[in-house]
């Protein structure tokens, strides 16, 4: 198990393996198929995201209202392929990581690849587990999409494997 604290960064990217199982503390920034689309949407008209994407991981969640005492609800992936159209807009201008849940297309392996990024997995069928590891949760923009709104989750030891590392080397094939 190795532990990534902090900023997710190029040089500690390139240290990792497909099926390395990793603990992060830090902000992942929760972003789902409506979120997405706003986010190149804006990009194509030319206007500034509401958050830098750069150096960051989206995980491709939408969390369920939080239970009393809770930080947030069940916080499970989704699956990934269904932000595939998406992915290499935002690698392109410095996402580092995305997490979520089974394959993604050759064109988003190849964006990976080309931008030294990484998709990580975590566990499907566990979002209350998962719940667990958020410390804090903000709404950064899109409020009106409920739980679909872009969320800033402050996460200590969340557990993630790796599914692609930066080379392009995968779990799928």
């Amino acid at each position: 198990m190795k532990k990534l604290v902090g900023t997710l960064t190029k040089e500690n990217i390139r240290k990792l393996k497909p099926r390395q199982e990793v603990f992060f503390t830090g902000t992942i920034y929760t972003a789902r198929d409506q979120a997405h689309k706003r986010l190149i949407d804006l990009m194509e008209k030319g206007k500034p995201l509401p958050f830098d994407v750069k150096d960051k991981i989206i995980y491709y969640c939408g969390p369920t209202p939080a239970p009393k005492g809770k930080v947030v609800g069940s916080c499970g992936p989704t699956t990934s392929s269904r932000m595939d159209k998406f992915t290499p807009r935002l690698l392109d201008i410095g996402l580092l990581a995305a997490i979520g849940k089974g394959e993604r297309s050759p064109d988003v392996v190849k964006s990976i690849k080309k931008n030294r990024a990484v998709y990580f997995i975590t566990y499907a069928g566990c979002g209350a587990l998962l719940s667990d590891y958020v410390k804090k949760r903000k709404v950064v923009c899109f409020n009106d999409l409920g739980a679909e709104a872009v969320f800033a989750f402050e996460v200590k030891d969340f557990p993630l494997i790796v599914a692609i590392d930066s080379k392009g080397d995968n779990i799928y094939g």
